[in-house]
């Protein structure tokens, strides 16, 4: 823990981000979700979705690629508890972003503005902010935190809107064109572990890698999701305290 000599002075030494540095920083997310989103309300239109239904999905549920399972789980006669299991179990990394940001993070957190970044904190927002914390974590701030999240959420809103306002029209006779824009979300994903991925990590995600494969080759694909997480929280685990500790002492 860092005392509060020690938080004034790192106040001091470097300004916080503001809300509009993170709608800035945000704009690879929202180039990357509004594609998404937009096939994402096609295809729930397709399915037999209404516009209001899609939308209503894509702003309350805010879960990316499980959407697109849990409206085809349910559009195959699925009962809703079964898909939302499903979705539960493909999710439950989510569980863990928010205390390894916190862990990261060295200035406290006011409550107010916690719970409002952290119904944003989907894959790409929380890697953001973990390349954010890595390159410089006195710049990190709740307002940065908020304008990535909040215009991320706005976009995959907004992209949904339209998709689902298309429905059966113009894409409908361009499959690949539709498969091209689901393919950006995990894309966009990939990019910002690439960018946040340093040499001492590798076992990590070595270890992650081969959990979910083994998932993935033994029962499904929630199966491989919650085995490569565990396995690379594991990883995590052993080989992480040395280098956090060494990283707190440069920060400090």
């Amino acid at each position: 823990m860092i005392s509060q000599q020690q938080e004034k002075h790192i106040e001091h030494a470097s300004p916080h981000a503001t809300f509009a540095e993170g709608v800035i920083s945000s704009l690879p997310i929202v180039i990357g979700y509004l594609p998404v989103a937009f096939a994402f309300g096609l295809n729930a239109v397709k399915l037999g979705y209404s516009p209001w239904e899609a939308v209503f999905m894509s702003c309350v549920i805010y879960a990316g690629a499980s959407q697109f399972v849990i409206t085809a789980l349910l559009s195959a006669g699925m009962s809703i508890w079964v898909a939302a299991f499903t979705v539960m179990a493909m999710d439950v990394r989510h569980v863990l972003y928010g205390p390894a940001l916190r862990h990261r993070i060295l200035q406290r957190l006011p409550t107010r503005k916690t719970p409002l970044w952290a119904f944003g904190l989907t894959d790409e927002v929380f890697a953001a902010a973990t390349a954010r914390l890595a390159q410089n974590n006195r710049r990190w701030s709740e307002n940065w935190m908020l304008g990535v999240a909040a215009a991320s959420w706005i976009s995959w809103a907004c992209g949904t809107v339209i998709g689902a306002l298309f429905g059966n029209g113009p894409l409908k006779e361009y499959p690949a064109v539709e498969a091209a824009l689901t393919f950006m979300l995990p894309a966009l994903f990939l990019s910002f572990l690439l960018a946040s991925f340093k040499k001492r990590q590798s076992v990590v995600v070595v270890c992650a890698l081969s959990g979910a494969l083994l998932g993935l080759l033994l029962f499904s694909i929630p199966a491989a999701i919650l085995v490569g997480i565990g396995s690379g929280c594991a990883a995590a685990l052993f080989l992480a305290p040395p280098a956090m500790d060494q990283q707190r002492e440069k920060s400090l």
